[in-house]
């Protein structure tokens, strides 16, 4: 390491204390900590009843529950306990005062923004604002929204997507000038250790998956589709397989009935991410994933990567995912499953028979080599001149 760097970042953590939302920020923070650096955590809650108290079950302006698992996740990933602020919905500063946390900001080499737009003065301070884009195709095309309608664009020195394809000519999506830098999302090795790792062959392949995140996208005459969407092309999968599926779904408008129906096994995607402990067990209790994209990156051919299917590929459980464009940027064959229908979903599960162990250890190599958080973050501090 050159030099100990001071970096904020934000994220959702206390409102939405989620198993895979928590871990995608701690793969942040943690990587960045095992590389050596300062690192200080930051959120912010502007609207009422935005906590997520999960003992409770309801939506809260208290963040006392959030605040908590916070805590817990920082001892346990080795973040030091202090370095946290959360501002509630009354303006009160919680970890840091006010003063305290602006002066956090002045001296910092780096923000990162994963959330949109809530430390928009505070983050002018550190020497070098980054924005991190885990939804390419939103992003490029809202970005390009606000510009033609005169709006404020906010500047970052650097812009990172997890959309491999943006800005080449494979993707359809817009750039509007700005030079995205493709990176794969950063996750952090050794999490299934002292989780048992299920070997059974008549596991479930199984995700984790919210059926509408968000509204359906309309831009210059096109419509932009979340997983509900996109699904539909792969409903029948379990009539074309002997393999067991099953879901873990939260969201609205999820026709369960329908999907028990076709043979999909349902499960809550709220318990199962209960926890970060409880989303990895359920992970490693899989023999695989199978799972769609938002309709919008198959659409636009972004290359769109998640942290989810690259945490079951460390656990050694092999990943059949429709393909985004990611197919020419990873290794596809053992291990990992690029599939645009649900024919050929229905063939790579025929092929995972044919040798289990060989595609376990090369889902655990790509996991490794094109995932592993403490590489990827070196290489965007290296984007940003560090």
């Amino acid at each position: 390491m050159k030099n100990k760097l001071r970096i904020i970042l934000n994220g959702r953590m206390v409102r939405y204390p989620m198993g895979g939302m928590s871990l995608y920020f701690l793969s942040f923070l943690a990587g960045l900590v095992r590389l050596g650096h300062e690192v200080f955590y930051v959120e912010k809650l502007n609207w009422e009843y935005g906590c997520h108290d999960l003992e409770k079950d309801s939506w809260t302006n208290d963040p006392g529950y959030g605040i908590k698992v916070l805590k817990e996740l920082f001892q346990k990933y080795g973040i030091n306990s202090d370095n946290w602020c959360f501002v509630d919905v009354h303006g009160n500063y919680h970890g840091h005062s006010k003063a305290e946390i602006e002066s956090v900001f002045k001296s910092a080499d780096i923000f990162f923004e994963l959330e949109w737009r809530e430390w928009e003065e505070e983050s002018q301070l550190p020497s070098k604002r980054i924005y991190v884009d885990g939804e390419p195709g939103w992003s490029q095309i809202n970005f390009k929204r606000m510009r033609e309608m005169a709006l404020e664009i906010p500047s970052f020195d650097h812009y990172i997507t997890t959309g491999l394809n943006i800005r080449t000519a494979a993707s359809l999506a817009p750039d509007d000038g700005i030079d995205w830098k493709p990176f794969f999302p950063p996750v952090l090795q050794g999490v299934f250790e002292g989780i048992p790792i299920n070997s059974n062959p008549d596991a479930a392949f199984t995700t984790v998956m919210n059926w509408r995140a968000n509204k359906v996208l309309e831009y210059e005459g096109q419509v932009y589709g979340q997983k509900a969407e996109a699904f539909y092309k792969f409903i029948d999968l379990p009539s074309r397989t002997d393999a067991k599926l099953e879901m873990a779904v939260s969201g609205k408008d999820i026709p369960s009935k329908k999907l028990k129906n076709q043979g999909w096994e349902i499960r809550d995607a709220n318990h199962v991410s209960r926890s970060v402990n409880s989303y990895l067990n359920y992970l490693a209790n899989s023999a695989g994933e199978f799972s769609v994209a938002k309709q919008i990156h198959s659409q636009l051919w972004d290359a769109w990567t998640g942290d989810r299917m690259a945490y079951y590929l460390q656990a050694g459980k092999p990943v059949i995912h429709q393909d985004t464009g990611f197919s020419s940027h990873l290794p596809i064959g053992k291990g990992l499953l690029a599939v645009n229908d649900v024919r050929e979903a229905a063939d790579a599960f025929n092929m995972l028979k044919k040798d289990p162990h060989i595609h376990a250890m090369a889902a655990k190599e790509i996991a490794f080599e094109y995932f592993h958080a403490e590489k990827v973050l070196q290489k965007i501090l290296g984007i940003c001149g560090y």
